[in-house]
């Protein structure tokens, strides 16, 4: 059971440094609201240019985090 115990530790604590990772290498989302207050139009190709990356990140962190919090409980009830 000890054993059990240190394997999810560190699976848990790579999940928390890839969550870390995944989150930072998404773009921010309050860029479009300064572009716009000072008058910059952006078109919409040039808005959703890196959509497909950004979706894939954002679930890439829906699932790393669903994994993070299920791991969370499994330790706290082990």
């Amino acid at each position: 059971m000890e054993t059990l115990h240190i394997i999810l530790t560190i699976v848990q604590v790579l999940a928390a440094v890839f969550l870390i990772a995944v989150i930072i290498l998404q773009s921010g989302k309050s860029a479009g609201l300064s572009g716009a207050i000072a008058g910059a139009a952006e078109s919409f190709m040039g808005k959703n240019k890196n959509s497909g990356i950004d979706a894939k990140l954002a679930t890439w962190t829906k699932w790393v985090a669903a994994l993070f919090i299920i791991l969370t409980f499994v330790l706290n009830l082990l």
